[in-house]
């Protein structure tokens, strides 16, 4: 596939579990720091794409950062599925000439403000009506019950779990800007609290607070800027047929989730396949996630995965290192926007645990809600 864009900035504010700062100042903090990593003046942006989640307009940015005209601007919803298609839509823009400099971001005060779950009182809005007056309320409740199927059919353990989050945990321990730099055991792992049976706190991502934005540019343009730039190979979207957010249950098989449909459209578009992939940043707001996206993006059977992961084959040495920086687990959970922050730095060589001569670099999105993924590549041929 013909490389046309690149993402050549790469910024973020610290991450905190409070960080002291509204999201408008991290947005641009983050923004600011992405621009200057690219060396691309704000003066230059001329297009916008944030989550619609976000409390910060991009009126309000290009205001102050002194963006002269938004020549594009546009939004993603569904929180963490949401990250890569705000590439991905960086990439069309520039691609039919609507801009030549967008910058995607996100910020979140997610430590220090609402959960969005809470924020809604006894308000059951939409397909939650079927599944939240029964208890299934939270995220980590509706992924709870995907993951007790998942060990019934396919025997994985508490151990499988412990694994994943133990092995993104060492990543961050290597990551001075990861939230997370205590070493973990699988003894620790097992000797925290539940959160949602079978899911114990270290199976879920972190609640903190921070801002990352992402400059994209024509792959042209990439060539004469001063960082290595992270071309994008493909970027894609999915659903899948009969999907309802977060509650998976009402499909004929409802351990399929949106990342099957977004992994066959990605590896169609970029021409290559599982085996090519040097490294993966796996979207994990809970390990399980780690376990299904093995799977669904095709580095192994259904129901392999936790031989995968017993293999070490997820570990730094591993045939497939996974969540490199920490990521949701143990780095910051910004809905995903460090991963493809963690990809680009994959492909420039200055990860924390960088894989030697890393290529190719999968970025996914969330597993449980409509979902975005792309590959990130150094070549520009």
């Amino acid at each position: 596939m013909r490389k046309s864009v690149a993402i050549v900035g790469i910024g973020q504010s610290e991450f905190k579990k409070n960080i002291g700062k509204n999201e408008r100042r991290i947005a641009l903090e983050a923004i600011k720091n992405a621009l200057t990593d690219a060396g691309i003046s704000p003066h230059e942006v001329d297009g916008l794409v944030r989550f619609n989640m976000e409390n910060l307009s991009e009126v309000e940015v290009a205001r102050n950062l002194g963006i002269e005209n938004l020549r594009f601007f546009g939004e993603i919803g569904y929180g963490g599925g949401g990250a890569c298609a705000t590439v991905a839509h960086a990439q069309m823009a520039i691609e039919t000439d609507r801009a030549n400099v967008v910058v995607c971001w996100r910020a979140r005060n997610r430590g220090s403000g609402v959960r969005p779950w809470a924020a809604t009182g006894n308000r059951v809005p939409g397909d939650d009506q079927f599944s939240a007056p029964f208890g299934c309320v939270r995220p980590v409740d509706q992924i709870a019950m995907l993951t007790r199927r998942y060990m019934h059919e396919f025997g994985a353990t508490w151990q499988h779990l412990g694994k994943v989050a133990v092995t993104i945990r060492d990543n961050a321990t290597r990551n001075p800007q990861a939230m997370m730099q205590k070493p973990m055991t699988l003894a620790d792992y097992e000797a925290a609290r539940y959160v949602s049976e079978p899911l114990r706190l270290f199976d879920c991502c972190l609640e903190s607070d921070g801002a990352l934005a992402v400059v994209v540019v024509s792959a042209e343009r990439a060539r004469d800027l001063r960082n290595k730039p992270a071309y994008v190979l493909a970027a894609s979207q999915g659903t899948g047929p009969d999907h309802v957010v977060m509650t998976n249950y009402y499909k004929k098989n409802f351990l399929e989730t949106p990342s099957k449909y977004a992994a066959e459209e990605l590896y169609r578009q970029a021409g290559v396949t599982a085996k090519d992939i040097d490294c993966a940043q796996f979207y994990d707001a809970f390990t399980p996630l780690v376990l299904f996206s093995l799977e669904e993006y095709g580095f192994c059977k259904p129901g392999e995965a936790p031989a995968f992961v017993d293999e070490g084959r997820i570990g730094p040495k591993g045939d497939l290192p996974v969540n490199t920086s920490g990521s949701s687990l143990s780095e910051a959970y910004v809905h995903g926007m460090n991963l493809i922050v963690e990809g680009v730095r994959q492909i420039r060589g200055t990860s924390t645990s960088q894989v030697k001569d890393a290529e190719l670099s999968l970025v996914t999105s969330g597993a449980g809600v409509p979902t975005s993924a792309m590959i990130l590549a150094g070549n520009p041929s």
